[in-house]
């Protein structure tokens, strides 16, 4: 989402609350000047995107000598 600085200041406490769920572009004549996001997200994200890589049936004692053994 891109908004002015004008609308920023004027409704900044709503573009708090979407800044938790997307990346807010701050501009000013008509120039990306700054950017409002979560700075979680990225931890989210990642945290994510790791759900699933191990099978069920693998022990973490045995994820952690697989691991081992690959250095």
């Amino acid at each position: 989402m891109s908004i002015t600085s004008t609308e920023l200041k004027c409704n900044l406490g709503k573009y708090l609350l979407l800044a938790a769920s997307e990346d807010i572009y701050i501009t000013r004549n008509n120039r990306i000047v700054a950017k409002l996001c979560n700075p979680y997200q990225d931890k989210i994200d990642t945290a994510k995107s790791l759900f699933g890589i191990l099978p069920d049936d693998l022990t973490l004692d045995e994820s952690v000598e697989e691991r081992l053994n690959k250095i």
